[in-house]
């Protein structure tokens, strides 16, 4: 008979992985022999990525040995459970890790049938960390303290803060002129890197969060906080694929606004 976890059995599991990360991760941050190597996309990955992800894989593969798991830098480890898979980003923020920038989080997701059930992003340097299951709402804890979070209630663009992160991600999507039409048509529009710009989406302190040039492991921890917390998430183009390469998380209220402004119909 096979094995069942509630999303709060699975949740306890991420979490437990992200505290072991955080031990990994802020012991290599700022460190004089951080080793950093270039990828043959052209990305920096170091030896904190590297062990971060060996580390989380080896705590979910004890306390699931049938499920999937794929990461960023060990790629897809199979299991006899199909449908469930576990997706991490062991550091998010790479670049600036390896700066010495605190903008960086180890991200950890389960998905289910190809839907974010769990999320968890831990940010050590920054002394933060979300999470939320299907079901059981989206928390923070910062300062030691834990809380829930839920998005904004702004309902028109002309209020709104957006994050696009990248220009040149943009501008190589092709995607300039919604760019452009998004900025011209909100209240204040930031570039907030990688993942941080989405929790501040769920927090309520923007309202618009989206990029290109983004991989599943990129977005699956931040859907279901984003979702949990009465927001919505999807690709640039409106779907609901983790593959599509792309994120879009709002308030709820705003998603079919900025929708129409990425099909030109502004």
């Amino acid at each position: 008979m096979a094995l069942t976890f509630s999303p709060a059995d699975d949740l306890s599991l991420a979490l437990a992985a992200a505290a072991d990360a955080d031990l990994i991760s802020m012991a290599r941050f700022q460190a004089a022999d951080l080793h950093t190597d270039t990828k043959v996309d052209s990305t920096p990955v170091t030896d904190a990525d590297r062990a971060v992800e060996d580390r989380v894989r080896a705590v979910i593969r004890a306390a699931r040995p049938r499920d999937q798991i794929v990461g960023e830098e060990r790629g897809h480890s199979a299991g006899s459970e199909s449908t469930r898979e576990w997706v991490i980003d062991p550091i998010d923020g790479t670049a600036g890790f390896s700066r010495g920038l605190p903008i960086w989080a180890t991200l950890i997701a389960l998905t289910i049938d190809g839907v974010p059930q769990v999320g968890v992003v831990s940010a050590p340097a920054l002394g933060q960390r979300w999470w939320a299951a299907s079901g059981r709402g989206a928390w923070t804890r910062q300062h030691g303290v834990t809380r829930p979070i839920r998005v904004s209630g702004i309902d028109s663009l002309d209020q709104a803060v957006i994050s696009y992160n990248s220009l040149p991600g943009w501008l190589e999507a092709g995607a300039h002129d919604q760019l452009m039409s998004l900025v011209q048509s909100v209240w204040r529009a930031r570039a907030i890197g990688d993942f941080w710009s989405y929790m501040l989406v769920a927090e309520g302190l923007l309202e618009v969060a989206g990029e290109f040039d983004l991989q599943p492991y990129d977005i699956a921890a931040l859907w279901p906080i984003v979702t949990e917390a009465g927001g919505r998430f999807s690709a640039l183009d409106g779907s609901q694929d983790l593959g599509a390469g792309s994120a879009l998380a709002t308030n709820q209220l705003l998603h079919d606004d900025v929708l129409a402004i990425m099909r030109g119909h502004s």
